[in-house]
This record gives C-alpha cells, structure tokens and sequence, in this order.
C-alpha cells in the first residue's frame, strides 16, 4: 500500500512537517521544518553546509534512523474541523540535491508505517476522526 491520491494532495498543500529524532542520549527532539514530498520519499535539509551541525542530522548520522513526524492542520474550530498525517520512517542522509530552498544537503526519508485523519476535512461527528493506517514497502520493493 502507499499514500492515497487525496493524501498525496494533502501533503503537498502543507509547508511544514514536525520531525522527532532520537538522540544519543535517548533524548526525544522534535523540530518544525520545511519538507518536500516526491511521491516516495520525504526530504528536509537546507542550502548551506551547516545543516549538518544540526540535532536532526546528528542523531540520523550517529545511527539512529527511525524518525517520526506529522503534518497536520486546523481548519477550523467552529465547527471543530481537524485534518492529519503521521508518518513512522527510516532517515538516511546526508545527500546532496536539488530540492524545495535549492541545491544543498538533504535527509531522505522513506516511510514504514502512517496514519491519516479527515482528508476530506469534515467536522468531527460523535466519534472522532477514525484513522487510515498504512504499511509502507520502500520503493525498490514494490
């Protein structure tokens, strides 16, 4: 399985994704960040060499690989409308590219497992959004 068509929109519609990494230390961190999605694989880094003296791309590069992030939104709170994404992955990185601020140093991240609410962006009824989860296969597996 793979991100819906819908979901697929929705990613490209938000600017900003919130990526936890784990630290050595065991320490959680999580970090807003501007994100590119290319239909496999998401990506964050930036333009300028010292993204790589940055907590994200330390904790990836001293072996802690599993990330998670969500991109989410309110879109209103009259009537509660709430739409989201949560994605577990394997981060790998640095690589050099071209991506959404230019040419730079990015992370790729490629998804295991995620979980959507309310593509559709509907109110919340008596029950709460129920979840979309999806498994992953990387695209060389496909």
């Amino acid at each position: 399985m793979s991100f819906t068509n819908e979901e697929i929109a929705y990613l490209r519609s938000q600017p900003v994704l919130r990526l936890a990494t784990l630290g050595a230390d065991e320490q959680p961190d999580v970090v807003p960040l501007a994100f590119e999605f290319d239909g496999d694989f998401f990506w964050v880094g930036g333009s300028a060499r010292s993204v790589l003296d940055t907590r994200k791309f330390r904790n990836v590069q001293a072996g802690n690989q599993r990330v998670a992030f969500v991109v989410d939104d309110m879109v209103s709170f009259d009537p509660f409308i709430a739409r989201s994404i949560r994605v577990y992955g394997r981060a790998e990185g640095p690589c050099e590219r071209v991506g959404i601020v230019g040419p730079g140093i990015y992370m790729r991240i490629t998804p295991t497992i995620s979980w959507s609410w309310n593509m559709t962006g509907e109110p919340v009824g008596s029950t709460w959004y129920e979840p979309r989860r999806t498994i992953h296969q990387a695209p060389g597996d496909k």
